[in-house]
């Protein structure tokens, strides 16, 4: 008996020690990647002081407060160098006031000076030729990490370029920094335990949002005029709207997503169903045109043949007819602060006062689709899948909810489901990422459950053509969040999601900011039936005076040049109030 519990305390004791030494292995690895990357900023730090040195006269505050189709128009006829942008926005990122603030670079990309030497050399000037650009950490940029903050991932050194990248630089465009993102890239906050939380720039008590968090504080706080994000869920809406940004989520297959680093599970490498879109961020409508334009070029074509050779449409984008827009201001399914619906009330009233005509539009049986159609993609296996990502990981605090719920066991999932059923309809509707997520038990299932969203799309598509729209008008989810929020609200998006489902080019613009009369309305907001769902989405974007109030625009599947279009009839009216 004595060997046995010797025997037994030995094999506890040898557990203990190996978890203490893989933590500690891990912690090692993760210290590492931070000081590479501290490394990486001080040698940006030191080529900005030694252009500072070169050219003491550069006048940084005009430049950086030039939009993109000024610069652009600057730096073509030769009245400002591309290098002197270069050093201007690096300038600016290194600067306490962005990176040391927000924590939204995850890397310096010292190659952007050989990429500054290599479009001095090119016969035609590209159209965002010398334009700094920022990309979020999994784009693939030759020879650097490719991290979706998590540790198994940072020996992830990409080999080559992303196509989207090969054709930016084709542009004539600069990458020069990599931004942060939350671990695994399945949350719409910014955290990761590698390289931290990323703060919004307007507040630091908010969130930038994500998964393109770091693009959307690095534009937001002005250390870049351009930036790719991608979008499975509201990756790049959320942050536009949280960071007072435009973004658009173009139909996925309209840009390379080729060399993108997607993790080999359901949630990152985006199964066909919903499928993961990359697009530009930037500070104003006509900066994503141009971005767009510049992108759908020959090049990305002959790259990659999966993409469909249509070029951008200036004709559409540059039209003035009258639009006939559907609008809504809440989706039925989870009701948004007040200061978002009175963004599409005053949107919708501005658009008609300007010759529009605007249609009321009921997307329909939202429920089903967060849960049946959406949450049902991601959670096929009950998150099997998605939890191998953290083996050998520190889980973030953000996700530690959902991890959980995925680590539940089956049974328990399913006791928790028949004991919560019958307590009233609503609490049902706001169960979306607890027990009632079903899963695909079968091949047979998935495949009906793939026949399902197809289903759904034919179904919107027809509601669309019997209004016999051109444009849908419609809220996002916002004002900023508290962080540590998103995490608690992953039932939030309902806004965003939907649009992912049906693959339909979507964009955001701000409109507004919100105001004390917003933030005493929010007092009185109770939801769907004032349940704890409804008072965390109460405390997480309570205190937000001043911050940006966006609406979100939509079109048909590659109609990218008519949503874009609308956004910019939404900007200028929105600016002319």
């Amino acid at each position: 008996t004595s060997a046995a519990l010797t025997l037994l305390g030995g094999s506890v004791a040898a557990v203990v020690v190996w978890k203490w030494l893989g933590k500690k292995m891990i912690q090692k690895k993760m210290e590492e990647a931070r000081k590479t990357r501290d490394e990486g900023l001080k040698k940006m730090a030191k080529a900005v002081q030694q252009f500072r040195e070169q050219v003491p006269s550069v006048q940084t505050d005009a430049i950086l407060s030039l939009p993109l189709l000024g610069l652009t128009e600057r730096l073509r006829e030769g009245s400002l160098s591309p290098k002197t942008v270069l050093y201007t926005y690096l300038e600016k990122v290194s600067a306490l006031e962005v990176n040391q603030q927000t924590n939204c670079l995850r890397d310096f990309i010292p190659e952007c000076e050989e990429q500054l030497q290599e479009i001095q050399r090119q016969k035609e000037k590209g159209l965002l030729y010398g334009i700094p650009v920022s990309i979020k950490d999994h784009i693939g940029h030759k020879g650097h990490l490719s991290t979706c903050g998590l540790v198994q991932c940072l020996d992830t050194v990409m080999k080559e370029d992303s196509v989207l990248v090969k054709v930016l630089k084709r542009q004539g465009a600069i990458p020069f920094v990599m931004t942060n993102v939350p671990q695994s890239l399945f949350s719409y906050d910014c955290s990761n335990p590698i390289f931290g939380q990323t703060l919004n720039p307007l507040n630091h008590q908010k969130s930038p949002g994500g998964s393109s968090g770091g693009e959307g504080a690095l534009i937001a706080g002005g250390g870049s005029i351009l930036g790719i994000g991608s979008d499975v869920g509201g990756s790049i809406r959320l942050p536009s709207s949280f960071c007072g940004l435009c973004g658009l989520k173009p139909t996925a297959e309209r840009l390379s997503v080729w060399h993108i680093h997607l993790l080999n599970v359901g949630v990152c490498c985006c199964p066909i169903p919903v499928p993961c879109a990359l697009g530009p961020m930037a500070r104003d409508v006509d900066s994503l045109a141009l971005c767009m334009r510049a992108l759908l070029c020959e090049e990305m074509f002959r790259l990659d043949p999966t993409v469909p050779p249509i070029p951008f449409n200036e004709e559409v984008y540059c039209s003035s007819a009258p639009l006939r827009v559907g609008y809504y201001d809440t989706d039925g399914y989870f009701p948004l602060p007040p200061c978002m619906r009175r963004a599409v009330k005053e949107t919708r009233s501005a658009l008609q006062a300007a010759g529009h005509q605007l249609v009321p539009f009921s997307p329909p049986r939202i429920p089903y689709v967060m849960t049946e159609l959406f949450l049902k993609t991601f959670f096929a296996d009950g998150g099997r899948v998605w939890l191998d990502v953290f083996t050998g990981d520190i889980i973030d605090p953000s996700l530690k909810q959902q991890v959980n719920f995925c680590k539940t066991p089956r049974l328990v999932k399913k006791i928790l489901a028949l004991l919560l059923k019958p307590l009233q309809f609503l609490l049902l509707l706001k169960l979306k990422d607890v027990a009632m997520i079903s899963t695909c038990r079968s091949v047979k299932e998935m495949w009906n459950h793939h026949h399902q969203i197809q289903a759904y799309r034919s179904e919107f598509i027809t509601q669309w053509k019997e209004l016999h729209l051109d444009v849908v008008l419609c809220p996002v989810l916002g004002p900023a969040f508290t962080t540590g929020y998103p995490g608690k609200l992953l039932n939030a998006i309902s806004s965003t999601m939907l649009y992912n489902i049906l693959n339909f080019p979507a964009g955001i613009v701000p409109v507004s900011t919100v105001t004390e009369a917003d933030e005493e309305e929010l007092k009185l907001y109770q939801g769907c039936c004032d349940d704890s769902w409804d008072r965390k989405l109460k405390q997480a974007v309570s205190g937000a005076v001043g911050m940006p109030v966006a609406v979100q625009c939509v079109a048909l599947p590659w109609q990218e040049e008519l949503c874009l279009r609308f956004m910019k009839e939404v900007e200028t009216l929105s600016r002319d109030k």
